[in-house]
């Protein structure tokens, strides 16, 4: 069988003939970032989106030819790292049960990492012959804590207490001088935060002490692989943003403006040079620790992406045994951080290696491996995951169309019963990609749009500058217009009795929104432009009407107060919203 305009592309470069004759003919094709994202589109596709033949048919014709003459091959077989059972011979009969030290845990507060370290063996690869787990019991009962192996003999188990009082923690180990261990965590004084956050009312967050959560997201995928004065920059950039969540990548991305090797990866290298997925290199995951809990520090969610299909690495196609093996360490490692959010994916449908019962035993393991019991979500480029999956805890949504999403919220929320987080609306930015070019007053738009319709929208920025250092992949500062405007939203949000709005019967032109008390009304006219708005005010009790202009972030009352039937007068221009609030009673 020939490569024919109807071949895979990836298959094409994985035959050495065929990729000599892209690359002459082509040139930039084989080595694009977006080869790793295009790797399952036709040739004929995925040629015309680099034009440099131009108009030249005949040699786009010359070029088929050679590439018709040529046998196409089965694709190499991809092989995958094998599972690795812990070994039950690892320790001798010689070597005493509980011998491994055990070092003092230090005090801490609620909502705070407590962490057991013992010291244990280190010959052989701890990494895979030894299991550790630990039976946790304390005021809120009994829970299984998993241990990981964190270099130089090593070994660490990771508890969060929610409230005061004392945990018993009981080692179970494949490794004799690690199995019987006893140590204990004393937890008093004032919480050390809220806790972690969870689905509350149906459709919103709140964390564990009953703290609303209002996710004003943003998007850093590459942020903890780039240089660590860059990293610094991010944080003191998000010390003064409105964002409250931010998503990032345990794997490194290879995508436009990412293209440079990080310093660390999550797995080290064999004598040869190649990738050996059986060890794990701690300094890398310290990294990722340690930026986790700056955010913490900032107030900021991690909503953590386990895998993504931006990869030149092979660590999107690791295999089921060793994706079980990577995810497990992963959640060990950071399932006791409090401001921890799982997404198994970015573009889970473009990880064309998984299919859905790979991801349905990824998800079984995260919750598994997870005692804290942290937000879990999936996102997708094209088609939606079933978000009905019971492990599936809120809708994780890209933009669907280039220009709504955010409209279509409140269906959402009504075809799933679960809250509805746009993490990708598109990106305010001047890139060539659509994704990539919204104007900061659209980017704006979207946000009011979806936070009237019951929803939370989330923020990227991919302004082209010259050190490619777009926020959007990693970090830095931001430069665009509408972070200073999503603050504004964030605290008209604030303002809101109870902190959500849920979407409320509307004009047939005009989206309303309602607090959960009943009190306050938002209408949203959206990028519309009307000198005066004529509403029909909510019955039976006075209101108060402020007009808001969503852009130049103003709040102007409308003199009185109002019932029934009122005519409020506008500016004549675009992205103004309207709140109705009861009057206060004398």
């Amino acid at each position: 069988m020939s490569f024919t305009p109807q071949s895979r592309l990836s298959d094409a470069l994985a035959d050495p003939a065929a990729a000599t004759i892209l690359r002459e003919v082509v040139p930039g094709l084989a080595d694009s970032p977006l080869v790793h994202q295009l790797g399952w589109v036709d040739l004929a596709s995925a040629v015309g989106m680099f034009p440099t033949l131009g108009g030249d048919d005949d040699a786009m014709a010359a070029m088929w030819e050679r590439l018709a003459v040529l046998e196409a091959g089965a694709p190499p077989e991809r092989r995958h790292g094998p599972a690795i059972a812990p070994d039950p011979a690892y320790e001798g009969a010689d070597v005493p049960r509980g011998s491994a030290g055990v070092r003092a845990v230090a005090p801490v507060r609620p909502w705070q990492v407590a962490e057991v370290v013992l010291d244990g063996p280190r010959h052989g690869n701890p990494f895979v012959d030894v299991d550790l787990v630990a039976d946790v019991e304390g005021p809120d009962g009994v829970r299984v804590v998993g241990g990981f192996y964190d270099g130089d003999g090593v070994y660490r188990l990771r508890v969060l207490p929610g409230g005061p009082g004392e945990w018993t923690v009981r080692t179970r180990s494949t490794a004799r001088s690690l199995d019987g261990l006893v140590a204990r965590v004393v937890c008093a004084g004032e919480p050390a935060g809220h806790g972690p956050v969870r689905v509350a009312d149906t459709f919103h967050f709140a964390h564990a002490d009953g703290t609303r959560h209002l996710p004003i997201g943003t998007t850093a995928y590459a942020w903890t692989h780039q240089p660590p004065a860059l990293q610094q920059r991010t944080l003191t950039t998000l010390a003064t943003a409105p964002f409250t969540k931010m998503r990032l990548c345990v794997l490194p991305k290879a995508y436009l403006f990412n293209v440079a090797d990080p310093e660390l990866f999550p797995f080290v290298r064999d004598a040869d040079g190649a990738w050996d997925v059986s060890r794990f290199d701690p300094v890398f995951f310290r990294v990722l620790e340690e930026r986790i809990a700056d955010l913490a520090a900032l107030g900021i969610e991690a909503d953590v992406i386990l895998f993504h299909p931006y990869d030149r690495w092979g660590f999107a196609d690791l295999g089921p045994a060793v994706d079980e093996r990577y995810v497990r360490y992963v959640v060990r490692r950071l399932a006791a951080s409090a401001n921890v959010w799982w997404s198994l994916a970015n573009e889970y449908d473009l990880v064309r290696t998984k299919a859905v019962d790979d991801w349905e035993r990824i998800a079984e393991v995260v919750v598994e491996e997870d005692p804290v019991g942290h937000l879990l979500s999936i996102h997708q480029c094209f088609g939606f995951y079933d978000h009905t999956r019971p492990w599936v805890t809120h809708a994780s949504v890209q933009r669907v169309d280039v220009y709504r999403t955010a409209e279509e919220v409140d269906g959402w929320r009504e075809r799933w019963g679960k809250p509805v987080v746009v993490d990708e609306c598109g990106y305010e930015g001047d890139l060539d990609q659509g994704w990539g070019n919204l104007t900061g007053q659209e980017m704006v738009r979207r946000f009011w749009e979806g936070a009237v319709r019951g929803g939370y929208v989330g923020h990227g920025e991919t302004y082209v500058n010259d050190a490619e250092e777009l926020w959007w992949s990693k970090g830095g500062e931001l430069v665009g217009s509408s972070p200073a405007r999503i603050a504004f939203l964030r605290e008209v949000l604030d303002a809101v009795p109870g902190g959500v709005l849920d979407p409320a019967p509307s004009d047939w032109d005009v989206p309303w929104a309602v607090s959960r008390d009943g009190s306050t009304h938002v209408l949203y006219l959206g990028g519309s432009q009307p000198r005066y708005r004529s509403i029909v005010l909510p019955t039976g009790r006075d209101v108060v009407i402020d007009v808001i202009d969503t852009w130049l972030m103003t709040v102007e009352r409308v003199p009185g107060t109002h019932r029934g039937f009122v005519r409020v007068d506008l500016p004549g221009r675009p992205f103004m919203a309207l709140r109705l609030r009861s009057a206060p009673t004398v």
